[in-house]
C-alpha cells in the first residue's frame, strides 16, 4: 500500500484567551491556527509519513499565512485551492478544575463553507495516496462542503484507497437544513476506519452504547463492543471500528484510552491519567493521527497501533495549540513506561 495521506477539511484561525482567562478578562488573544483534518495532518508530518492536507483558502494574507504554517510542518499543500472571503475563526476559552472550556465559532461563509463540487481535482489528488482522511466537521460547514466531500469519499473508492473518519459531532455546526444522521450515513459507508466516542456514536448514527455513564469519571471498555459490532452490521465496508474513552474527572484531569474492534477482536490500551491538562483541543485529532501512522507502519499489529494512538494523543493533552508537536520516538518512550519528564540531555 503507498503510505502517502491526504485529509481534506477546514482549518481555522485560533483565537485563544491566555492562559486560562475567561473571554470577559481578555485584553488579547494567542493567534495560531487549527482544524480537526489539518491537526491529523502535522501529526503525520511530524512522524515521518508524505502527507497532503486539502482545503480552500482566500487569498489573502492570513490564507497565505496559513499555508506557510503547514508547509513548516512538512504537509504538503500544492493541492490547496483558493477562492472565497474569508478564513474561518474559533475563539477558545480554556477551562480549568470542575470549569469546563469553552468554543465559539465564527466561521460563517468561509472560503470552504461556500466550496462547491468539481472545485477539486481529486484524480490529481489522489495520485500516488494510499490513505484518505475526513471528519464529521467538514460535512457540518455546509451542504458543499458535504457534497465535495462525497466527491473524493466516491473517487478514493475507486482507486482502492483506505479511508478513514473521524465522526467527530459537533451540535453547533449543523445549521443549513439537515441533520448529522441525514448526511453522515452515505459517507460513513464509504468508510474502511471509523473512530468515535459515546456521543458521536449515539448523536451521528443513532447507535447508543449501554451500560456507560461518561458523568462519573469512568469509562468501561468493554460497553462498546457491542456498539462497534452494529456499526459494521450498518456499515459492511468498515473493517476497523475505534473509540476513544475518555473519563472527564474534571477540566483539569481525565483519564485517557481506547478500543479497537477488528470485527473479531476487541483490543483496549493502557489508560493513562492526564491530572494537569495544558490543552485539550487537538486530543482526538491526536489519537487519529497516532492511529493511522500506526495502521501503515505496523500493518497487522492492531494493539500496537492502538497503543500507539493512546500514548500519542496523552502527550497532546501537554501542549498548547490544536498541534501535536511530538516525534514517534517520543511517543514510542511513554509506550515504553517513561513517563517521568525527566530532562532530555
Amino acid at each position: 500500500m503507498n503510505k502517502k495521506i491526504v485529509t481534506f477539511g477546514e482549518i481555522m484561525l485560533r483565537l485563544a484567551t491566555p492562559g486560562f482567562l475567561r473571554f470577559s478578562q481578555a485584553t488579547e488573544f494567542l493567534a495560531t491556527f487549527g482544524g480537526g483534518e489539518a491537526n491529523v495532518a502535522i501529526s503525520l508530518a511530524n512522524y515521518g509519513l508524505e502527507v497532503d492536507f486539502v482545503t480552500r483558502l482566500p487569498k489573502n494574507d492570513i490564507g497565505e499565512a496559513c499555508c506557510s504554517d503547514l508547509r513548516k510542518y512538512g504537509v504538503g499543500i500544492k493541492n490547496i485551492i483558493w477562492g472565497g472571503e474569508r478564513l474561518g475563526i474559533y475563539y477558545l476559552e480554556s477551562g480549568a478544575v470542575s470549569r469546563g472550556s469553552k468554543v465559539v465559532y465564527d466561521r460563517a461563509h468561509s472560503a470552504i463553507c461556500d466550496i462547491k463540487p468539481g472545485m477539486i481535482n481529486w484524480d490529481a489528488v489522489f495520485e500516488g495516496v494510499g490513505w484518505f482522511h475526513w471528519t464529521g466537521i467538514t460535512p457540518a460547514i455546509s451542504q458543499g462542503a458535504a457534497d465535495v466531500l462525497a466527491e473524493g469519499i466516491n473517487k478514493a473508492n475507486e482507486k482502492g484507497i483506505t479511508v478513514s473518519c473521524d465522526l467527530n459531532y459537533r451540535n453547533k455546526l449543523w445549521k443549513y437544513g439537515k441533520s448529522a444522521g441525514e448526511v453522515m450515513s452515505e459517507l460513513v459507508a464509504g468508510c474502511d476506519v471509523v473512530l468515535g466516542n459515546e456521543e458521536d456514536a449515539e448523536m451521528v448514527l443513532g447507535i447508543k452504547p449501554e451500560g456507560v455513564d461518561v458523568t462519573s469519571g469512568h469509562v468501561s471498555a468493554a460497553a462498546y463492543e457491542s456498539v462497534s459490532k452494529q456499526i459494521m452490521a450498518k456499515f459492511p465496508r468498515v473493517k476497523k471500528v475505534i473509540t476513544t474513552l475518555r473519563g472527564s474527572v474534571s477540566a483539569s484531569h481525565n483519564s485517557w484510552s481506547g478500543v479497537l474492534w477488528d470485527g473479531e477482536t476487541l483490543y483496549e490500551a493502557p489508560t493513562y491519567q492526564i491530572t494537569h491538562i495544558v490543552d485539550r483541543v487537538g486530543g482526538g485529532d491526536s489519537f487519529m493521527g497516532g492511529l493511522i501512522y500506526g495502521l501503515i507502519t505496523w500493518p497487522g499489529n492492531d494493539q500496537k497501533a492502538l497503543n500507539f494512538a493512546v500514548a500519542a494523543s496523552c502527550l497532546k493533552h501537554t501542549i498548547v495549540g490544536d498541534y501535536n508537536l511530538v516525534t514517534a520516538d517520543e511517543v514510542i518512550k511513554l509506550m515504553g513506561g517513561d513517563a517521568s519528564g525527566r530532562v532530555a540531555r
